[in-house]
């Protein structure tokens, strides 16, 4: 009888235990695209920040921390963060991060379907909300691609030390 394999792509929840991976994930990332909010090592959460963060997620109906493994490694993060107030609980604001050197093979894809299936499922979400920086194309069309809606746009919304960028609202209502 032949072991089964596991698939080189898990995508799964986020463990106490995977916050200094996440960080190292975050800072390294950080220096491979302008498009977050923050560069290299420029990501300052500490070890216990991320545990509580995993925690609280954990405890959400509403939150979902993913990873995007491959061969045990980090290549992607998904977000889904919930408020804890009544009146917006309903919302869930999505993060996704991928590696550079895995851009453009589908991951950020399958990724973000899994986070709005989530959503879907969770019996709170109503609204995925975005905000990416408007320059930001490939990313745009991947989330259009997926029936999200642009908003509005934020001038001058984010500064990465040289030039201001405009930053772009999106949803997806479920």
């Amino acid at each position: 009888m032949s072991e089964q394999l596991l698939p080189l792509n898990i995508i799964r929840k986020a463990q106490s235990e995977d916050a200094k991976r996440i960080i190292e994930f975050y800072n390294r990332v950080g220096g491979e695209t302008d498009f977050l909010s923050f560069g290299r090592n420029e990501y300052t959460q500490t070890i216990k920040e991320v545990e509580r963060t995993i925690e609280s997620v954990t405890n959400s109906s509403g939150s979902c921390m993913l990873l995007l493994m491959k061969n045990n490694e980090i290549v992607g993060i998904g977000t889904i963060d919930s408020s804890l107030k009544p009146r917006l609980r309903h919302i869930g604001i999505l993060g996704i991060v991928i590696r550079q050197s895995h851009i453009g093979k589908g991951l950020g894809r399958t990724l973000m379907n899994e986070l709005i299936d989530r959503s879907k499922a969770n019996g709170q979400t109503k609204k995925i909300s975005l905000i990416t920086r408007a320059d930001n194309t490939n990313a745009i069309i991947l989330y259009e691609s997926l029936g999200f809606k642009q908003e509005g746009l934020f001038q001058y919304d984010t500064y990465d030390g040289t030039q201001y960028y405009d930053s772009l609202s999106m949803a997806l209502f479920l």
